[in-house]
């Protein structure tokens, strides 16, 4: 599986990356909103773990952007955040999320999340 991981903090990539390579499964790192869409324009991936609150372009906005593209429509995308009032999930199912993980998480969260078992 080929998974893109965006998040500003690079302390909060780093478990993932970690996890998702140890399980033999390729991991590739960005920082901003802005780069995951360069990268996903340039490749595929089958899913991708994605912070809410980063500078510039949230994640909802970017999870936005790609349910409007066809090419991204099967990519499994797990909003990433610190920051989650129960009555707020709907909104982000709404705006295309499959799944919210709240940090910390752990690696079977992650995984199960992510769609990998």
């Amino acid at each position: 599986m080929k998974v893109l991981v965006v998040d500003d903090n690079p302390v909060n990539r780093l478990l993932p990356i970690t996890w998702l390579r140890n399980a033999g499964h390729e991991a590739v790192e960005c920082c901003s909103g802005y780069e995951a869409l360069e990268r996903l324009g340039g490749g595929r991936y089958d899913a991708m773990l994605l912070d809410l609150s980063m500078p510039g372009l949230s994640g909802t906005e970017v999870c936005r952007q790609l349910r409007e593209q066809p090419e991204h429509a099967d990519m499994r995308i797990v909003a990433y955040t610190a920051y989650l009032q129960p009555e707020l999930v709907s909104g982000f199912q709404e705006a295309g999320f499959d799944a919210v993980l709240i940090k910390p998480v752990t690696r079977k969260a992650a995984f199960k999340a992510l769609g990998i078992e």
